[in-house]
């Protein structure tokens, strides 16, 4: 059970959510991407909520702009671990709005929330919830850690 959903509210979130799918197919981590709107598509959205962990997946990732009502809905319907990515929309309140409405969740329906378009973050995460069952995937988070402390011990050279 390795793999991780990705989905979105709409395909004007995908060169956000891109940052999470490459992440996770750099660790070697099968992604199932698919758009499902919370509120244009509520059907899908509870089918996939209810079924997700009888499909394989380990960990979803939700990003969603505006009102931003996928992760937490997700998260109400799955017993998987959800981790939200607030995305900077077209009619998104600088952001805010949805950084605050995947955070404020009340207590029983967590959503592990990122930094705004912080999707890249939240693919790094599910590899790490992966990689708790996982050796083969924790030791190539282990690598891609030393891989960043390597790339600060290089840009501190070049201030020297």
């Amino acid at each position: 059970m390795n793999k991780v959903g990705v989905i979105m509210g709409s395909k004007s979130d995908l060169p956000i959510m891109q940052q999470a799918i490459d992440i996770l197919k750099g660790f070697d981590i099968e992604v199932e991407v698919d758009i499902v709107s919370a509120h244009r598509t509520p059907e899908k959205l509870f089918d996939y909520g209810k079924r997700a962990h009888t499909r394989g997946f380990a960990v979803i990732i939700a990003g969603a702009g505006g009102a931003a009502h996928l992760p937490g809905m997700i998260a109400s319907l799955s017993p998987l671990p959800v981790i939200g990515v607030p995305i900077k929309s077209s009619n998104s309140i600088d952001g805010w709005d949805s950084v605050l409405s995947i955070l404020q969740m009340p207590g029983g329906v967590p959503v592990a929330t990122v930094a705004l378009n912080g999707a890249k973050n939240a693919g790094i995460l599910a590899a790490q919830i992966i990689g708790t069952s996982d050796k083969c995937v924790l030791d190539k988070i282990i690598v891609y850690k030393q891989g960043l402390e390597q790339m600060v011990h290089e840009s501190a050279k070049d201030l020297k």
